[in-house]
């Protein structure tokens, strides 16, 4: 039997991942004045921390999630992670469309975690 860890550990690596993968690709849209090839080597660089914090969660994670699963589960997170971002970071409201969107694609995330069909 898995210890707890290793269900949660993947949860808290991609969520930690999430955060630093949103500053990525979305940080310096309140930086418009900064050079573009100055913002992507910066955007790399916080990449890289990212990338070293998603495989170590996803070669844990399949220990006892599937693949499609752990997919899923970084796609809820991100959406989570980005909605808060994007309300306390760039000052952007989430409409009801967002949420609307948002909980369609939760509903998905739902199926993918039932019990096989």
């Amino acid at each position: 039997m898995p210890t707890l860890w290793l269900w949660l550990a993947p949860i808290f690596l991609l969520s930690l991942s999430n955060v630093f993968m949103t500053f990525a690709w979305y940080g310096h849209l309140k930086f418009p004045h900064v050079a573009l090839w100055a913002v992507v080597l910066i955007s790399w660089g916080i990449a890289l921390i990212e990338y070293m914090l998603a495989v170590p969660a996803n070669r844990l994670g399949h220990r006892v999630y599937s693949a499609a699963e752990l997919k899923t589960m970084q796609e809820v997170i991100t959406l989570t992670v980005f909605a808060v971002f994007s309300v306390v970071y760039l000052k952007e409201p989430i409409t009801l469309n967002h949420v609307l969107g948002f909980s369609l694609i939760a509903a998905g995330a739902f199926v993918i975690f039932r019990a096989p069909l």
